[in-house]
């Protein structure tokens, strides 16, 4: 792709704050030297470019190519390939452009071999990926198709990133005052991320159920709603929180909390939005669905000091 189409390719960012609610997103394409296809939500991409110089600096973490000057920050830059094994052998240079990205609170550039183009999915058209993906299931957090059959992966870069910087170690946290009965409900595609959600709800010590996919979610919230009016009880007096991500297969988090806010059942339940989005775009994208908080991943302080008062209510 050439640099001005590269830098037209985002110019229509704001427009896309417009699919909340819609169970739609965007992804841009992109290719590692193979013909294989990989994607990334384009919330997470700030611009497409071609690679400039890298600083080569020693005791880098595997995948990490060096350094650059972006804008007077510094920001890591690193290659793909390094983590995404392919079926194929790449072919020519998988390192001339860059995509670089912003979320979970850090800015780093990301190696590829080309950028192809934007689309826009149905989040009911993707789905979580086969085992016979097990190779790379980790670092795919779904699978989406073209209209010419070619799949698409779309890559967990938050599992990525953990990789390179280490996942969080949780710290001690204050124990709120909790209902031993009572317990909250969380969704989460990103394996790392429900690793680290765990982490700090263990710490807490709340009681939990938890769902990998929003579908899945609605389905295990529909569940414990009817069960509790089966048995003549208010969800709310067991069900306290229920804390959600932004993007997910099959049904996103904003849909997800439409859901929730215009079912009576769930009545007086806050929704927190937990999400590696966290620009104001995205923060309004989640109020503009009802949510009652939302809190950027990844820090275990602010994640538990945004629960406590909700679970202790």
């Amino acid at each position: 792709m050439s640099k001005p189409e590269q830098s037209n390719l985002l110019d229509t960012v704001d427009a896309r704050t417009k699919l909340a609610g819609s169970n739609k997103m965007e992804i841009l394409l992109f290719t590692l030297g193979t013909r294989e296809i990989f994607g990334i939500n384009v919330f997470k991409v700030r611009e497409v470019s071609q690679t400039p110089k890298i600083t080569k600096t020693p005791n880098m973490p595997h995948g990490v190519e060096g350094v650059l000057s972006l804008r007077g920050n510094i920001i890591p830059v690193i290659a793909l390939s390094r983590f995404v094994s392919t079926q194929e052998a790449p072919t020519g240079d998988t390192t001339s452009t860059m995509i670089v990205t912003e979320f979970s609170k850090h800015t780093q550039a990301f190696l590829v071999h080309d950028v192809d183009r934007i689309i826009r999915v149905d989040w009911d058209k993707v789905r979580a990926p086969e085992t016979m993906l097990a190779g790379n299931q980790a670092l795919i957090t779904a699978i989406t198709e073209l209209p010419d059959g070619k799949l698409v992966s779309i890559l967990d870069v938050e599992q990525i990133l953990a990789t390179v910087i280490g996942e969080p170690v949780v710290p001690d946290l204050p124990k709120p005052q909790i209902n031993p009965d009572t317990f909250m409900f969380f969704v989460d595609d990103s394996l790392v991320a429900r690793k680290e959600i765990v982490s700090v709800l263990d710490k807490v010590g709340v009681k939990y159920h938890q769902a990998n996919n929003g579908k899945e979610a609605w389905d295990k919230l529909q569940n414990l709603a009817n069960r509790a009016v089966h048995d003549g009880e208010y969800l709310k007096d067991k069900l306290k929180l229920i804390l959600v991500d932004a993007e997910m297969p099959e049904m996103d988090g904003y849909v997800l909390t439409k859901h929730i806010k215009s079912d009576h059942r769930f009545q007086g339940i806050p929704v927190v939005m937990h999400s590696s989005l966290s620009s104001n775009a995205n923060r309004a994208m989640g109020a503009s669905v009802g949510v009652d908080a939302y809190v950027a991943k990844f820090d275990p302080f602010i994640l538990a000091d945004t629960l406590a008062p909700l679970l202790a209510s």
